[in-house]
């Protein structure tokens, strides 16, 4: 059943648990699942099917460079030998919003870079992962 004009979420409405903590300074999420696909060709120049391969998950954490020192200190001084779980929620049930909560797990960054510009007022930094699977859930 679809609904009509129903309430679309905001970045105000999300909340980032990472190992187990609210995460306040987080300024963006970004993750996802991917299967590696390629047409399969026998006869002629035209595929027949389409074989699907491995699924991947992967994604980016945008944080405060101040989250990011947690996060080193958690990892004894960098981020990239961390495994940790998160869990993104979507909505507020006191506000009658339904909830939507996806679960990571096995999350592992792959890159930690630091940049700051003249001008900027706060370090951005965007920290690149992949993780062993995705539950993407409604409650």
């Amino acid at each position: 059943m679809a609904l009509i004009n129903q309430r679309q979420y905001e970045f105000a409405d999300l909340t980032l648990f990472l190992a187990g903590r609210m995460v306040t300074g987080f300024r963006g999420v970004k993750y996802g699942k991917k299967q590696d696909k390629e047409p399969l060709y026998g006869a002629g120049n035209r595929p027949m099917s389409i074989q699907r391969g491995n699924i991947s998950y992967e994604g980016e954490i945008t944080l405060t460079q101040s989250e990011l020192e947690t996060l080193k200190i958690l990892g004894e001084g960098s981020v990239l030998g961390l495994n940790l779980n998160a869990v993104v929620s979507y909505g507020n049930p006191a506000n009658g919003d339904m909830l939507i909560t996806d679960k990571l797990f096995g999350i592992q960054f792959t890159e930690e870079v630091k940049e700051i510009k003249q001008g900027d007022k706060f370090m951005e930094v965007t920290l690149p992962f992949i993780c062993l699977d995705i539950q993407f859930m409604t409650a």
